[in-house]
């Protein structure tokens, strides 16, 4: 399985972004697409998850301000994000699972001003 990642860029604090993701494969196995990131020398986190059933999960730091939604008849996973903080500047990677199985894209990179 492989993930395409787009959306990232250079905002302004206060500011919003969507990140898209796809994942290559056509049929329904996906059962958790999610973003995590990772902020300059630190570990990578969770941002948000969602399931095919689509029960959401976020971090406590961006609840209230991210949404994450899954389209399963694309395989495709969404995440908007509003009142983005300079905090939130980091790599955001897609990920998916399938049964067992996590795959990774190849990671986006998001950045707050201040």
């Amino acid at each position: 399985v492989q993930l395409q990642a787009s959306g990232g860029g250079l905002v302004q604090a206060g500011g919003s972004l969507r990140l898209s993701c796809a994942a290559s494969i056509s049929d329904f196995s996906i059962n958790v697409m999610g973003w995590y990131r990772q902020a300059p020398g630190k570990q990578r986190e969770l941002v948000a998850t969602v399931t095919s059933g689509g029960y959401q999960n976020y971090a406590d730091s961006v609840k209230d301000r991210f949404t994450i939604s899954i389209n399963n008849a694309k395989n495709t996973v969404y995440l908007q994000m509003k009142s983005l903080k300079p905090e939130d500047t980091a790599v955001y990677y897609c990920y998916a699972r399938r049964g067992f199985t996590g795959f990774w894209g190849q990671g986006t990179q998001v950045t707050v001003s201040s």
